[in-house]
C-alpha cells in the first residue's frame, strides 16, 4: 500500500513541476541588465534628486490612503472600493478638454479633445487597473494630456474588466476598437474617415494590452499604429521579473496590495493564473514578452526604478532591441506606478510628457 502512495505522489509530482515548467516558459535572465546599474542601449535614466522631495511625498500621501482604507474595509468589498476610488481620484479636476461618449465598434469609449484637436490624428488609449478596475474617467489626466501633445483625439476605452468577464474579452475589446478607429473619427462617427496618423498607448496592465495588441496587428497585416507608448507595463504574466520581490517595500502603490503575492511560492499562483484565465501565463497574448518582438512599430516605455514592474520593461526592451525592434526605456527615480497620473503637479510627470510628446512627434510629425 505504501509503495502505492508513494507512486501515486510521484507522478502527482512530475505532473505539477512538468505542468510548472510548461506555463512558466524559457528564462528570461538573458534579458537583464547587470545590477540593474549599467543601463543597455535604448535605456535613459532621469532623475531631479538623490533623495524624494515634497512633490514626491505629496503622491505617496495620495496613494496611501486607500491602503490605509482596504486594511479596515472586508475583503470581499475591497474590488468595489478600488474601483469607486480610482474613478474618484480626479473627479474634482477641471480638465481642458471635451469628452464625447462614442461606441467603437461595440466598445463603449469616450473620445478625448484638447482644444485644437485633429480628429485624423488619433490614439487609442488603453487605462491599467490590474485588468480589473479602472475607466476612461479614472485616467482623464493622461487622456487629456496625451490629445494636447499629439494635436489629436485620443479615444480612451472602457474594455470589459475581470472578473465579471474573461481575461480574453478585454483583449478582444482592444482589438475592435483598433480596427474601428483606423477609419473612424470623433467629426465622422457613421462614415469613413481614415486616419492621418495612428497611436496606440496604455498604463500598467493597458500597457500590457498596448503591447500585446501591437504585435497582433502586425501579424493581422493592419496599418500599424505610426508608435506606442507603454507606461509600466505588465509584460510578463508568469511573475518572474526580479524587480517584483525585490522592489516591494520601495513600491509605494502596488507594493502594499500585491506585496504579499511575492511570499506565495510561483507555480501557485501559475497554477491558479492558467487555471482562472484559461490562458497559460507565458501566452503571448497575456504575457507579450514571450512572443515573437521582431518588426513592431517604434516603442517608448516609461518606468519607475523603485516600482515592482521595473524589470517586466527592462527585459521586454532588450528582448525586442535584440529582435531588431525599436523599442525606448525611460526610467526614473523615486516614482510611484504610472506617475503621469499626478500631472502637472508632479515635475516627473512632466518631464514623462514632454519625453512622449518628443518621441511622438518624431515618428508622427505635425504638418
Amino acid at each position: 500500500m505504501m509503495l502505492w502512495i508513494g507512486i501515486a505522489l510521484a507522478i502527482a509530482l512530475a505532473i505539477w513541476f512538468a505542468g510548472a515548467w510548461y506555463v512558466r516558459g524559457p528564462d528570461l535572465g538573458l534579458f537583464d541588465t547587470v545590477g540593474n546599474d549599467q543601463p543597455s542601449p535604448g535605456w535613459e535614466r532621469f532623475s531631479t534628486g538623490t533623495t524624494q522631495n515634497a512633490e514626491h511625498r505629496a503622491v505617496v500621501d495620495a496613494v496611501g490612503g486607500i491602503t490605509s482604507t482596504l486594511k479596515d474595509t472586508p475583503r470581499r468589498k475591497h474590488l468595489a472600493l478600488l474601483r469607486g476610488y480610482m474613478d474618484s481620484m480626479f473627479a474634482h479636476r477641471n480638465f481642458d478638454a471635451r469628452f464625447i461618449p462614442v461606441d467603437a465598434g461595440g466598445v463603449a469609449a469616450e473620445w478625448v479633445l484638447a482644444p485644437g484637436a485633429d480628429g485624423a490624428r488619433r490614439t487609442l488609449y488603453i487605462h491599467g487597473g490590474a485588468w480589473m478596475m479602472g475607466s476612461p474617467r479614472s485616467h482623464r489626466p493622461i487622456t487629456t494630456r496625451f490629445s494636447a501633445i499629439t494635436g489629436g483625439a485620443v479615444l480612451a476605452i472602457d474594455y470589459r474588466l475581470m472578473p465579471e468577464h474573461s481575461r480574453m474579452a478585454g483583449i478582444e475589446d482592444c482589438r475592435t476598437a483598433y480596427r474601428w478607429m483606423l477609419d473612424h473619427g470623433p467629426d465622422a462617427p457613421q462614415g469613413n474617415a481614415p486616419a492621418s496618423a495612428v497611436f496606440v498607448a496604455g498604463d500598467s496592465a493597458g500597457g500590457n494590452l498596448t503591447l500585446s495588441l501591437i504585435a497582433w496587428v502586425r501579424d493581422q497585416g493592419l496599418r500599424a499604429p505610426n508608435a506606442a507608448v507603454a507606461l509600466s507595463p505588465a509584460t510578463d504574466g508568469t511573475l518572474g521579473s526580479p524587480s517584483l520581490r525585490r522592489n516591494v517595500a520601495t513600491d509605494t502603490m502596488l507594493g502594499p496590495v500585491f506585496g504579499p503575492l511575492a511570499r506565495v511560492p510561483r507555480s501557485v499562483l501559475l497554477w491558479g493564473g492558467w487555471l482562472g484565465h484559461r490562458i497559460r501565463p507565458n501566452h503571448p497574448v497575456v504575457s507579450p514578452i514571450f512572443g515573437d518582438l521582431s518588426n513592431l512599430p517604434p516603442v517608448l516605455i516609461h518606468a519607475s526604478d523603485q516600482e515592482m514592474l521595473l524589470d517586466d520593461s527592462v527585459r521586454y526592451t532588450n528582448k525586442a532591441r535584440a529582435a531588431g525592434s525599436p523599442v525606448k526605456l525611460q526610467t526614473w527615480k523615486h516614482m510611484v506606478h504610472v506617475w503621469h497620473l499626478f500631472d502637472p503637479e508632479l515635475t516627473e510627470a512632466r518631464q514623462g510628457f514632454d519625453q512622449i510628446a518628443q518621441f511622438l512627434e518624431t515618428h508622427a510629425p505635425r504638418k
